[in-house]
């Protein structure tokens, strides 16, 4: 048995599950309200003979690992690590994975230690004053304050490093936390001195890096940490830890662009508001996201939002596999002004982000004369590019149709030149990065067994990647595989694909590499596997929906929530009956 078989065998997902939410009995299984969306009426339900779970609201489930995952915002492996605690399990580690957690426990020892004593001296010191006028003039409350961990750092070349030094780390570990900058003879200083300290915590609230701001008119008005074992600017979000909760309950994120427009907002009851920290919205920062919602807004100002939507909105959209939204901020205003004049004006425009895409079109053509041959031209060369990246094939075809109807020709005719357009450079683009108890029924270990012949399939024949779009990550039931078929969407590599994965899975990963199959008739194989892993996806949510249907009906559910089942049973069924029809016809 392996470390991950051995934690779902000894984990309950009725208990882990339980602690956050609140069941109740429907029929065999468990109903309560979805702790990752807003709703009045559950339609989130656990499946204790299954050990699964699946919210109808959000069309999301899977088993107590996907749960943690979603719920904590964690990665698999620690995800796993923490039921691993929790059921007594021990998961073996290698000696330097032993000592880089070490060092980076440490760093995170040494940020904390930093975090607290710039708040501390922003809070009594008496050489804080200009700070605390400055945070005061910002309108900031003490509450804020405090919640933010704003800080102050002296106008002194060794105070910090004095300060660690004494608390017993020692000179050669601190410049790897980014705190001390080492100079060509060998000596550090401080890297901040006399400005106004904003400490950058990752989704659980540990210091990975600090912003600054200057209390003068000197130039660069903001400098952060630089890159660091813990710091990654890229793929970090100002204030995540403080949203989370609030993104999850509004299923919907806003990104601002720096570190007081995060702290204006929350202060005003905004609180799924987070910042790139001055810089470009990055894919990382998307798919960190993902984890809590498919709803994104750019909030950013009109050149820094162009560019967003120019350069990579198509990105963000494939990441989510939903629509990212622009809020158009008034001119020369960013979000802290619009929120101060009139939370009620923020508010608003909000709630009239309109679809990057359309946002895309309506910049693009803003200085074209539509009604000239020159101006059609331009648009449809500007635009193609980009509509040529959408993976979604409606989306697609809607902003073809919409572009045929701004510039007045066939949509036939621009089917005609998007098949010519080529993929834009990859300088122009960043590269996608995805996101990173009771005894199993013989129904689940059938699927496990599809589920991971599949994966032995495609990690042993990796022409099947061209083929790979028939195959979606729903069709993975348990969390060990979906991780897998994720790194082997990002590269069929096999040395690459494992060091992609936690080391929990390689024992996982290498037994499904190594599975003995035919090595004939590869292309009918990888097509009936996909064919045979839907069907049972959609057979798992029929079952599923039929007996929350029936949960609906006897606790009396509004009229509202039993059309939408009946309507999604449909849908469900009617597929069903397509691979039905497509099995017979295969028969002799």
């Amino acid at each position: 048995m392996s470390v991950i078989e051995d934690v779902k065998q000894k984990t309950d997902i009725v208990d882990v599950i339980g602690q956050q939410v609140s069941l109740k009995k429907a029929g065999r299984n468990l109903s309560g309200l979805c702790p990752f969306h807003a709703e009045k009426n559950p339609s989130f339900f656990v499946y204790p003979e299954q050990q699964s779970w699946h919210c109808f609201g959000c069309n999301r489930g899977g088993d107590v690992l996907s749960f943690v995952m979603r719920r904590d915002s964690l990665d698999f492996g620690e995800a796993l690590r923490l039921l691993a605690d929790r059921a007594g399990v021990i998961i073996p580690s290698r000696p330097e994975q032993d000592k880089g957690k070490e060092e980076r426990d440490r760093l995170r020892q040494l940020n904390e230690a930093a975090a607290q004593y710039f708040h501390d001296l922003l809070v009594t010191s008496p050489a804080a004053e200009k700070a605390r006028t400055y945070l005061n003039n910002r309108r900031f409350s003490a509450d804020t304050i405090n919640d933010f961990r704003l800080g102050y750092c002296l106008n002194s070349w060794e105070s910090l490093k004095q300060h660690l030094l004494e608390r017993g780390y020692t000179e050669s570990e601190l410049p790897t936390s980014g705190l001390l900058v080492e100079t060509e003879d060998g000596k550090s200083h401080d890297r901040f001195r006399n400005k106004v300290i904003f400490p950058i915590q990752d989704i659980r609230g540990h210091v990975t890096g600090f912003g600054a701001r200057v209390l003068d008119d000197s130039l660069p008005k903001y400098v952060n940490s630089p890159q660091t074992p813990l710091f990654d600017k890229s793929g970090s979000l100002y204030g995540i830890n403080l949203a989370a909760p609030a993104i999850r309950q509004q299923a919907t994120a806003v990104i601002v662009e720096g570190y007081v427009d995060v702290i204006t907002a929350h202060q005003n009851g905004f609180n799924n508001v987070v910042a790139s920290m001055g810089t470009s919205v990055t894919e990382r920062q998307i798919s960190a996201l993902k984890k809590l919602t498919r709803n994104v807004v750019l909030a950013l100002d009109a050149d820094a939002a162009g560019k967003e939507a120019m350069l990579r909105g198509v990105s963000y959209e494939n990441i989510l596999e939903a629509e990212v939204k622009v809020a158009t901020l008034p001119a020369g205003k960013d979000p802290d002004d619009v929120i101060k004049d009139n939370p009620e004006n923020w508010r608003e425009l909000l709630a009239t982000a309109q679809p990057i895409m359309d946002y895309t079109f309506g910049m693009v053509t803003a200085e074209l004369d539509l009604a000239t041959a020159r101006g059609k031209s331009l648009a449809a060369e500007r635009l193609l590019p980009i509509l040529a990246e959408i993976k979604d094939g409606v989306r697609r075809t809607h902003y073809l149709q919409k572009l045929a109807r701004m510039i007045d020709v066939t949509l036939a005719t621009l089917e005609a030149e998007l098949s010519r357009v080529k993929p834009r450079p990859e300088s122009r683009r960043r590269p996608v990065q995805p996101p990173k108890a009771a005894a199993p029924t013989a129904r689940s270990i059938l699927t496990s067994r599809l589920e991971e012949d599949c994966l032995a399939l495609l990690l042993q024949h990796p022409e099947l990647k061209e083929n790979g779009a028939d195959l979606v990550l729903e069709y993975f039931e348990n969390s060990e595989n979906r991780e897998i078929f994720i790194a082997w969407q990002r590269d069929s590599d096999l040395q690459s694909l494992k060091k992609d994965l936690d080391t929990a899975i390689h024992e996982h990963f290498e037994a499904i590499a190594q599975r003995n199959l035919a090595s004939n008739q590869v292309a009918q194989r990888y097509a009936d596997y996909t064919r045979r892993l839907k069907e049972i996806y959609l057979k798992r949510l029929e079952a599923k929906r039929s007996e929350q249907l029936a949960f609906e009906v006897e606790s009396k559910g509004t009229g509202a929530d039993l059309a939408k089942l009946k309507e999604e049973g449909v849908e469900t069924a009617v597929q069903l009956r397509i691979i039905h029809q497509q099995k017979r016809q295969r028969q002799p």
